[in-house]
């Protein structure tokens, strides 16, 4: 499958079997995890599952998240976790759970070297003072969940081009649109210059259909309708007519 796309495509996920297979795509260009898609996953161990990634995927970029909710233990945490390989970016969410602005510690960091990802962003004052943080610093990243947004009732994209339009002034900074909900984010993201979006195994399956004829795909609902309901043995009895 070829793509046409400037947006760079990332893998979110925590299991290291759907890593692995899609760094076999040519066209994924990084990945993305967090605590709850490792939860999910089953991961039980954080720093085994972090280096058993970054040795089966050596040569693309791929995002650890601190654990703590105190600015001085995310510091270390975030050192340790930036020594586990050159690849590695740390995601540092942009407050703690204290709604305690991590701008300081994102500074800090990000001047001496840390790749940071900052995560769980969705307001254009959050990117304007994280790209403010980072100014100056080693190549990073902003995080902002655009599919969060969505869930609001706000349309994201407007969001998201302002936000593309902020981050481009500090050009190590890169943009990511976070927690896409459908594949059509990945053109949307592309359209407005979005360096990158990251992207659920789930969504990026369906890149099979990009272009697919519509009346064929209607058929195959159809299809597919028919078939679940002859597999469930569903049957509707006539009733006696009324006379």
């Amino acid at each position: 499958m070829t793509l046409s796309l400037r947006v760079q495509l990332f893998a979110d996920g925590a299991s290291l079997d759907d890593m692995i297979a899609m760094s076999r795509r040519p066209y994924i260009r990084g990945f993305t995890t967090n605590p709850t898609l490792m939860r999910q996953a089953g991961v039980r161990d954080y720093a085994t599952f972090a280096r058993d990634a970054l040795a089966a995927i050596p040569d693309r970029p791929i995002s650890f998240e601190v654990l703590s909710d105190a600015f001085g233990e995310m510091e270390s945490q975030a050192r340790e976790i930036a020594s586990w390989g050159a690849s590695v970016f740390v995601k540092v969410p942009i407050t703690n759970t204290l709604a305690q602005p991590s701008y300081g510690l994102i500074h800090r960091l990000s001047h001496s070297g840390v790749r940071v990802n900052v995560t769980a962003v969705m307001t254009l004052d959050q990117v304007a003072r994280a790209v403010d943080a980072l100014a100056g610093g080693a190549p990073s990243n902003i995080s902002v969940f655009a599919g969060r947004i969505a869930d609001t009732g706000r349309d994201p994209v407007p969001v998201m081009a302002e936000a593309v339009d902020i981050a481009a002034a500090q050009p190590q900074v890169k943009l990511i649109w976070a927690s896409p909900r459908e594949l059509l984010n990945i053109f949307q993201a592309d359209q407005i210059g979005c360096p990158i979006i990251t992207v659920t195994t789930g969504i990026l399956n369906k890149l099979d259909c990009v272009g697919k004829d519509l009346d064929a795909f209607s058929l195959e609902t159809v299809k597919m309708f028919h078939g679940d309901a002859m597999k469930a043995g569903f049957t509707l009895k006539r009733q006696a007519q009324l006379t």
